[in-house]
């Protein structure tokens, strides 16, 4: 088969009934590879989707329960290896700079906020642990919109874009890893950024599954690997993702303080149940057991007055008073709704599912307190809409995004509705996205 047969074929699997748009998406792509590297001989196409999270938040660094899906907005990578050495990157939007560095195992990062750090980190990564180097690479980036991964909505364009690049390297050097390998260097990758995640972003990524969402227990076993499984989402809802715009850049202190007061949590429960590690390890007992160990708030002081360490989390000091029973009922009761969340898509159970978002929205707002007033906004005009099966927001909170399950039916009234209503409470235009649970990460060509 030609390239261009091989290509049609792949793009028929991985996007449906969007294969006529992305056809030209694609052939466009690479016209453009041609007008900045010459020719398109000897091409490789890669691609990875973002994702958004189901249910299940703040879950994942108290080894609990997630259920992400990939989506049908990706990065697209088209590469060819150099025999030079270097890394001549391009992106198909002008507001990215052309990026040039040469493959070495210790790749110096580029300026803060710098869209090349991410490619640096991942060659850095990839060549240490596979000890030897990557060849040098001609890379277009391509995800600009309506089809690629939004950027700044809590989506995790920037995973997609290392998963992207990563897929690219292993591709161009023809070196294999397993997957789950393949995914701890991922998120190694980012760490070289600054980001401090955990593994959710990526194995939705890499294992997303066209139609489906993917259950995932975030406790690792002793051989390091993960529990995950794919389960269908209905035809008779759609997912829709709402973006507020608003993105507060002070979160990360409030973020900090939730970390805090989980592990506030464990250290307290550790009194009469010693093998406790994570909230995970109490999932087991009931609520009214645990609760009355709980204080309602605690200060860092009172913690360290009774023999207690919270380890190295910036931005606490002695005064910081932890909202530790709250935040802990949010992790216990929201791993039992992700539990409950599996029931609902096995039995086709779209209106469980439906309460149980609502009800996971109401917990992140009341125990977690990681609302704000713009996300209220979006959640009171989604439940306005007949027809809507649940609403949650979906993310680390503060701002970004909600996401809602929607029948087909009544996406159009939806996105009107929820605009309007939006506007004209906060004055702000919120961005609509209908989204498919989509394909994972892989090579098109």
């Amino acid at each position: 088969m030609s390239m261009n047969e091989l290509l049609t074929s792949a793009i028929d699997t991985i996007y449906g009934a969007e294969s006529a748009a992305q056809q030209t998406r694609y052939q466009q792509a690479i016209e453009r590879f041609r007008s900045h590297f010459g020719d398109s001989e000897h091409l490789r196409i890669i691609r990875a989707p973002g994702r958004v999270n189901l249910i299940g938040e703040h879950t994942d660094y108290n080894h609990g329960y997630v259920m992400p899906a990939a989506l049908d907005k990706d990065v697209v990578i088209l590469a060819r290896s150099r025999a030079d050495g270097i890394v001549n990157m391009h992106n198909v939007e002008a507001s990215f700079a052309p990026i040039q560095f040469p493959v070495a195992e210790q790749v110096p990062i580029g300026p803060v906020g710098d869209w090349g750090n991410y490619v640096r980190g991942v060659v850095q990564i990839f060549s240490q642990y596979m000890q030897k180097l990557p060849p040098g690479m001609d890379l277009l980036v391509v995800s600009e919109p309506p089809y690629g991964v939004p950027r700044g909505a809590g989506l995790s364009s920037s995973t997609a874009f290392t998963v992207a690049t990563a897929m690219t390297v292993c591709s161009l050097a023809q070196w294999t890893v397993e997957p789950e390998e393949f995914i701890r260097l991922c998120s190694d990758s980012e760490w070289y950024v600054g980001t401090r995640g955990g593994i959710m972003d990526q194995f939705a990524s890499v294992f997303g599954e066209l139609g489906h969402a993917l259950f995932l227990d975030c406790r690792p076993t002793t051989a390091g690997y993960y529990r995950y499984q794919s389960l269908p989402l209905p035809h008779e809802a759609n997912l829709l993702v709402v973006d507020s715009g608003v993105h507060h850049e002070n979160a990360r202190g409030e973020f900090n303080q939730r970390v805090a007061a989980c592990r506030a949590g464990v250290g307290l429960l550790r009194k009469m149940h010693p093998t406790v590690t994570h909230l995970r390890d109490v999932q087991g007992i009931p609520w009214q057991q645990l609760e009355g160990l709980l204080p309602e708030s605690v200060t860092v002081r009172d913690l360290q007055q009774q023999g207690l360490e919270l380890g190295e989390i910036p931005g606490l000091d002695e005064t910081t008073a932890l909202r530790v029973r709250a935040c802990c009922r949010h992790v216990w009761t929201e791993n039992q709704r992700v539990i409950h969340a599996v029931d609902a898509l096995e039995s086709g159970d779209i209106v469980g599912l439906g309460h149980l978002l609502t009800a996971a929205h109401r917990s992140a707002r009341d125990d977690y307190s990681i609302s704000c007033p713009e996300l209220e906004v979006l959640i009171q005009s989604a439940q306005q809409v007949e027809g809507v099966f649940g609403a949650r927001l979906t993310g680390a909170g503060w701002g970004g995004c909600i996401i809602a399950l929607v029948p087909p039916h009544a996406i159009a009234t939806f996105q009107q509705n929820v605009q309007d209503f939006y506007f004209a409470k906060t004055g702000r235009t919120a961005n609509v996205f209908p989204c498919r649970a989509g394909s994972g990460a892989s090579v098109m060509i």
